[in-house]
């Protein structure tokens, strides 16, 4: 079943919410994984691999610093990663972003998406020698990256050759829709009598 990218998006917003994320982060994740679908990947079964690491629950997988190698006492978290490289997209003007042990690497590419606007120009970021280039809008990106990289450079520069066919609507993998909704569902508040007074469901009495 096809989905509209703003349906994608809301469910990938509640979703990462719902797994423990703040609600800027999920907003965060709720854009990079429409950018993804948009630019032909399945961007739901990333996102839905990602929560499932509970990398939301600790500060383990968040950068030590900006300094050097990026890296985390756990897996890095890519959101966090992003949401870092996004404040430091002006470094890449003076040197490449080096990052160790990614978690689902190509959630990256929506914020290397953002650095390449910031520049002007393309920004290739290297997967474990595997090379994904984005100007800013398109993608040109292998098939067969990994579920977690351990190396990830950023830097600027790269041609975009074959590129990925640009979509107006996803259709995820039926599973990983499911999974991401078992987490969206986590945001909805449990029904109480008080609220079914004030008209949600059926209320307190069923005449059918």
């Amino acid at each position: 079943m096809s989905y509209s990218l703003n349906e994608i998006e809301a469910a990938s917003k509640r979703a990462a919410r719902g797994a423990g994320y703040s609600w800027g982060c999920a907003e965060e994740a709720a854009k990079a994984t429409r950018w993804l679908c948009a630019n032909g990947q399945d961007g739901v079964t990333i996102l839905a691999g990602l929560l499932e690491r509970r990398l939301a629950v600790s500060a383990d997988h968040a950068p030590t610093g900006q300094e050097g190698e990026w890296r985390a006492d756990g897996e890095l978290c890519p959101l966090v990663a992003g949401a870092y490289l996004s404040d430091c997209a002006h470094q890449l003007a003076k040197d490449a972003i080096h990052m160790r042990r990614v978690a689902a690497p190509l959630v990256i590419l929506p914020f290397a998406a953002n650095a390449a606007r910031f520049h002007k120009c393309c920004v290739t970021v290297d997967i474990d020698g595997q090379l994904a280039i984005t100007d800013g809008v398109a993608l040109s990106c292998p098939d067969g990256i990994p579920a977690q990289a351990e190396e990830l450079t950023v830097r600027t520069g790269g041609e975009l050759a074959a590129r990925c066919r640009s979509k107006s609507r996803a259709t995820p993998d039926p599973d990983s829709w499911a999974r991401l909704n078992e987490y969206a569902y986590r945001t909805y508040a449990p029904a109480t009598d008080e609220s079914r007074l004030l008209g949600a469901g059926a209320g307190l009495s069923d005449n059918d």
